[in-house]
């Protein structure tokens, strides 16, 4: 068995050009490595502003392995600092959300920090009269995280200082954040409701790669948008079709539609489907919502916003919005076959309810674990993480629509039912999983 650590040869031999290796998926050792490493040197979503209104606010996350702390600071600005007491190491806060106020205790023995991180106080401070605690990393408070960049609301982290800026990373991808926020009358957006968590028993890169693979929802999907599809077969044309008909019976669309939809590449593994239309593109007119967005925007501009109705848009490697539907999904790996996938609805802000009734069903439909679509997904994943441990092959064919010229980067679009967005995923991901090995 290949061993990998420390070995940034043997990690880049698993990506080739047009094929990976089956490790990439089901490698325990490689899963830890990208703990280390990749998700150390990327910008991996943290949490949205509006979640931490105000001061004192926080929410709790894991990014690479790190325990981190995303709070609003007395001066108003948001803070990442990792989940860890300067002093024995207890991790400061254990709810995944609230607030703390001007400081944060630790339950162990009750050092405290202000919401920056700095150390405030220590109790029977004279104890450490004559000791060196204020020359070492204790007396300087927690680890803050320099790299925090909030784009339209959606906080983003990175924990090493290796690689590009935000901006360098991100590219014109940001476009589709952009959209889902001008799509408000107010043009911001706030996170709504609950969160839907739903444990997959396989590896993350299995639920990213497929959330722009175009070739499997008239298969996978046969069963249950296909049954809806069957049922409203024969209904006049004119005839209004319900909510959860008109978002669930695209899944249904041929390999055409998909062909046709298109993909738009960038680099760092970013990407989205539906240059051209969508299957959010025919959901029925709000009229109230319209006139708030032109007495926002006009006419021009709100015709031209509500015409973008892409799919999924991929900013790799934690986070896809479906700008649409103002819903995104966060991947967050466990194990070599186990993630979690959080899925979140946002409310646009100046807008009329039926808008949030629209997401929240099809968060309810198509992603949660009560869904019809989601467990169709599931289901493929748990059959690729068990077939892939088959011996013969140990290679994952990604060859569909395969170009060399594609390897230069930069914004490529394309028929949507190619395969470059998840080449472009892994080309990235060998990019950084040895960046500092």
């Amino acid at each position: 068995m290949t061993s990998y650590r420390g070995n940034p040869d043997a990690v880049r031999a698993l990506v080739q050009d047009d094929r990976v290796h089956r490790d990439l998926y089901i490698n325990q050792e490689v899963f830890e490595l990208e703990q280390e490493h990749f998700f150390a040197n990327t910008w991996n979503y943290a949490g949205h502003e509006s979640q931490i209104p105000k001061s004192g606010d926080y929410i709790t996350n894991e990014i690479a392995g790190r325990p981190l702390i995303i709070t609003r600071h007395t001066d108003g600005s948001v803070r990442v600092m990792m989940n860890r007491c300067a002093h024995k190491g207890s991790r400061l806060v254990s709810s995944p959300c609230g607030n703390t106020g001007k400081f944060f205790r630790c339950p162990y023995h009750a050092w405290t920090f202000k919401t920056d991180g700095s150390l405030l106080s220590i109790p029977l401070k004279n104890g450490y009269e004559g000791t060196q605690l204020h020359e070492c990393e204790s007396a300087k408070g927690l680890v803050t995280v320099k790299n925090v960049r909030s784009h339209r609301g959606f906080i983003f982290v990175k924990i090493n200082d290796v690689g590009p800026s935000f901006e360098e990373y991100f590219g014109d991808s940001l476009s589709s954040i952009d959209n889902m926020a001008d799509r408000s009358p107010e043009g911001e957006l706030e996170i709504a409701g609950g969160c839907l968590r739903f444990i997959h028993q396989c590896n993350w890169k299995m639920f990213v790669e497929n959330l722009n693979d175009t070739m499997h929802p008239m298969v996978a999907h046969e069963s249950s948008a296909g049954t809806a599809k069957t049922m409203w077969a024969g209904k006049p044309a004119d005839e209004p079709k319900p909510m959860a008909i008109e978002q669930f019976v695209p899944f249904m669309s041929d390999y055409k539609f998909f062909e046709d939809m298109g993909v738009r590449t960038y680099d760092n593994g970013h990407s989205f489907t539906g240059v051209h239309f969508s299957i959010h593109s025919k959901y029925k007119a709000i009229p109230e919502y319209d006139n708030a967005m032109k007495a926002r925007y006009g006419e021009e501009r709100t015709a031209e916003i509500l015409s973008m109705a892409r799919h999924n848009t991929v900013y790799y490697p934690n986070l896809t919005i479906k700008g649409a539907i103002q819903s995104i999904r966060v991947v967050k790996p466990i194990a070599a076959d186990k993630c979690l996938v959080e899925s979140w609805t946002f409310r646009l802000k100046g807008a009329p309810p039926e808008l949030l009734q629209r997401t929240a069903m099809y968060n309810r439909l198509i992603n949660s674990p009560f869904s019809v679509v989601g467990h169709d997904d599931l289901q493929a994943y748990r059959g690729i993480q068990a077939g892939l441990h088959a011996s013969g092959n140990e290679w994952v064919s990604l060859h569909r629509n395969y170009d060399p010229a594609e390897k230069q980067g930069g914004e490529i679009t394309t028929v949507g039912t190619n395969e470059l967005p998840m080449r472009n995923q892994y080309r990235s991901w060998a990019r950084y999983m040895t960046e500092t090995m």
